[in-house]
């Protein structure tokens, strides 16, 4: 039987369904900024043709795949094909709302990878990594975390720690062993060529953030704005986390750190948003901030080019994020934990939640990691993923799509 629909849960919904979408064009000038002048509108491109072809991909099949009812935790149906019949999904907000709302999520996940991969993707070759991508490895892990096995296992999570942010970060670090590192990485200077580009970016998704985090509970009530402020603390303490370490460890504190420290704070709260309070966010963004500034020497040990720190932002923030909340997850806050038994350990939980935490990691790196290598090799052996040298030292403006960002 369907609920009357609430216009102020939909008018949030809707809103954070917008804001979610911001925070794509957000992710291409946090991204734009950081690589070289000759690869910006590459960079720009390669994220906003991900609202294209994703959310194409989400409406014909990939929304009916992740919330169609199969009768199993693992993939869904095809009931919703071509998104027929979702009005008829229970609720209190209109079907199209959810469908449009979790579309912006599927949009943003695979765009997540292009910061590690910058400076030298085919676009050819980009597209049809994404497409498969979403397919094959987004929308089967959507499935287990927002409404399958994985939750029913009892692993929480909020708005996307594991299925969003370890998914796309172990991806990206599949892919960028497949193609290799830039011509002259480690030899070269490569330095952000635009940082004002980076830090309207963060910004953009900071604020976007809060659709992101805060529209996740579907309604507008107190925990939205739970979700809200922690997520804002989470990135602040995650700036803080970021910037002490990096002053200890290299002498100074950069405007480039300031700005990865809030998103790596933005990414660990993801998961939690929902389930902690207090003190909580403070701790989680401090710890992200400070803990994925030491993953940087990561890839610096195992030659890795990770161009834009997608591995250390993203991943570890996811990792950190999805443990943490085994620790710090509060019935006070959301009382749908006290029914499932599945408070943090520092809130008179066991070690069932954080059990549970570790697994749906775990489960969700691996199966990201072995298909996108798998599809990334087969790509590179027919199509070719990465350009040739001539066009990388020329810069993927020109070679790509025969353009310049700066003229004159």
């Amino acid at each position: 039987m369907l609920l009357a629909l609430d216009s102020g849960n939909t008018a949030w919904v809707l809103i954070s369904a917008a804001l979610v979408l911001f925070m794509t064009p957000g992710l291409a000038f946090f991204y734009g900024g950081m690589v070289r002048s000759k690869n910006v509108l590459g960079m720009l491109m390669q994220n906003m043709f991900a609202i294209g072809l994703v959310s194409t991909i989400w409406a014909v099949v990939g929304f009916s795949l992740v919330f169609g009812d199969s009768g199993n935790g693992w993939i869904g149906n095809f009931d919703f094909l071509f998104l027929t019949d979702v009005t008829n999904l229970d609720g209190d907000i209109p079907g199209m709302a959810f469908v449009a709302f979790q579309m912006m999520f599927a949009v943003i996940t695979p765009a997540l990878i292009t910061g590690a991969t910058a400076d030298r993707l085919k676009f050819g070759s980009y597209a049809v990594l994404i497409g498969f991508w979403s397919l094959l490895v987004y929308i089967p892990g959507a499935k287990w975390v927002f409404n399958g096995w994985l939750l029913e296992m009892g692993a929480l999570d909020f708005a996307g720690g594991t299925a969003i942010h370890i998914s796309a970060g172990v991806a990206a670090l599949a892919v960028v062993l497949v193609i290799g590192n830039r011509k002259g990485h480690g030899d070269v200077p490569m330095p952000p060529h635009n940082l004002p580009f980076t830090v309207l970016g963060t910004g953009i998704l900071w604020f976007g953030w809060f659709g992101f985090n805060a529209g996740s509970g579907l309604a507008a009530d107190g925990l939205a704005a739970q979700a809200l402020v922690n997520t804002h603390l989470a990135a602040s303490t995650g700036m803080l986390g970021w910037l002490l370490v990096e002053r200890w460890k290299g002498g100074n504190a950069t405007v480039l750190g300031a700005c990865s420290g809030a998103v790596a704070g933005l990414v660990a709260v993801t998961p939690c948003a929902g389930f902690v309070g207090g003190a909580s966010p403070l701790i989680i963004g401090f710890s992200a901030g400070a803990l994925c500034f030491l993953a940087l020497q990561i890839k610096e040990r195992m030659n890795w080019d990770d161009s834009l720190d997608v591995i250390a932002v993203h991943l570890i923030g996811g990792i950190v994020g999805t443990l943490l909340l085994g620790l710090f997850a509060d019935a006070a806050v959301n009382p749908a934990i006290a029914e499932d038994s599945s408070e943090g350990l520092f809130f008179g939980g066991s070690f069932e939640l954080l059990k549970d935490q570790f697994v749906a990691a775990l489960v969700v790196g691996v199966f990201s990691f072995v298909v996108t290598y798998a599809l990334a090799k087969t790509i590179d052996a027919t199509m070719g993923l990465r350009v040739g040298e001539d066009a990388e030292y020329q810069g993927l403006d020109q070679s790509q799509h025969a353009e310049s960002a700066y003229t004159g």
